[in-house]
């Protein structure tokens, strides 16, 4: 049986808006304190609060936007998230934002070894995913990005058990192995698979793997700002919802919450100290398929699409003030627009531009490469120069192109 988490959210937010003045403007606006939230009715008289919206704030009062609610002396590590965004991790957290949750319900333990390729650069999901293996008991080998030969290398020479990282890497992986003549699954000790989502029928995707490879595919839904929201368990349909978050699918326009089996963004509030994001509007879609009885979302089904301006492309996230920098950032570019597109297993990015009409059309693209990577730590995949007239200033900074196809 839960806590009385709105209890919970009383104490916890009444301690925040002390340190937190941005914090405690949000409930000033909505004529709000801490103290009278006792059910979900308070709670919903906050405004969601949008990833925009906190982007903008943060870059108006840097880092963090008057959201810390913690002393310095108890943060162990800042994340910088293109946008950039920047999250505070406590030194108290040892479960990784929670993320022990999902290993422990997938059987992880002492006796396992886990390769774990996310990135360990800046952005948290490499030390979050070690910090929730390590309280489970699991050993880690940080391998981090990259070096697909290597990567193949280890999965065969160490007795690997579970794998963490995008579905495209893990293909991309055992493509390089199958390829160089090894048999799988006969040449590793991989039995799970921990990894990223993708556009088109990723559910077949899993199960193909699984039956070709022996091995089980686990997914979870969580965020930079909140670590672990929701995990799988092999028995229970979509994602069970971390207890120490208050979920709510709401309306996007509204921000009135949904009943079950309509979909609507994904709201969290956190219940956990430091990084006080109460009503927090996700981007993301999904529905309701169980409620608690406090309200909040126990079980969520597999995550719809997105909302709001932000779009995602191997894992990192692209926001429109990143394209309409660009022509601030590049001499001799007017305009630009980039677009999201998929290639096999891949997501490509691509950006259009128009020149200054005394612009060096190579020394133009070596700047917008590099300062697009700047930006968003992608790399472009294509960049390609044209008219005015075939890029209209009416143009959208940012589409995706991507097809939901197998």
């Amino acid at each position: 049986m839960r806590v009385d988490r709105f209890q919970h959210i009383r104490e916890l937010y009444a301690e925040a808006c002390l340190l937190a003045p941005a914090l405690r403007a949000r409930f000033v606006a909505a004529d709000l304190v801490p103290e009278e939230i006792r059910s979900a009715a308070d709670l919903n008289r906050l405004p969601v609060l949008k990833k925009e919206t906190l982007l903008a704030q943060q870059q108006a009062e840097p880092p963090f936007g008057g959201y810390l609610a913690c002393h310095p002396g108890e943060m162990s590590h800042i994340y910088v998230s293109p946008g950039p965004i920047f999250e505070p991790s406590l030194a108290a957290d040892t479960t990784g934002h929670g993320m022990d949750m999902m290993f422990a319900a997938a059987g992880l333990g002492p006796g396992d070894l886990a390769l774990n390729t996310w990135s360990y650069h800046l952005v948290p999901a490499g030390l979050l995913f070690e910090q929730g293996l390590r309280a489970v008991g699991a050993a880690v080998v940080p391998s981090g990005t990259g070096n697909t030969d290597l990567q193949a290398d280890l999965l065969l020479k160490l007795p690997i058990t579970a794998f963490l990282g995008s579905t495209a890497f893990f293909q991309t992986v055992i493509e390089r192995l199958e390829t160089q003549g090894h048999a799988l699954p006969a040449g590793w000790q991989l039995r799970h698979a921990f990894l990223g989502g993708e556009f088109g029928d990723w559910s077949a995707k899993r199960r193909r793997l699984e039956l070709t490879y022996n091995i089980k595919t686990w997914s979870l839904y969580g965020t930079a700002d909140f670590g672990l929201i929701g995990y799988e368990r092999a028995d229970v349909e979509g994602y069970l919802i971390h207890p120490e978050r208050y979920v709510q699918i709401c309306d996007p326009v509204t921000g009135v919450p949904l009943p079950e089996g309509v979909a609507g963004e994904i709201v969290v509030t956190t219940l956990t100290r430091g990084w006080p994001m109460i009503r927090f509007g996700t981007g993301d879609v999904s529905t309701a398929l169980e409620t608690d009885a406090d309200g909040g979302v126990s079980r969520i089904a597999p995550l719809q699409g997105r909302i709001g301006q932000a779009v995602k492309a191997r894992e990192i996230f692209i926001y429109p003030n990143h394209v309409e920098t660009l022509p601030r950032r590049v001499d001799g570019l007017l305009r630009a627009t980039v677009t999201i597109r998929r290639s096999g297993n891949r997501d490509e990015v691509a950006a259009r531009g128009v020149l200054s009409a005394d612009a060096d059309e190579s020394h133009v693209g070596t700047q917008l490469r590099q300062v697009f990577a700047g930006l968003t730590r992608l790399q472009l995949d294509h960049v390609e120069f044209v008219s005015a007239a075939a890029l209209p200033e009416d143009s959208p900074l940012l589409s995706d192109a991507r097809q939901l196809s197998p």
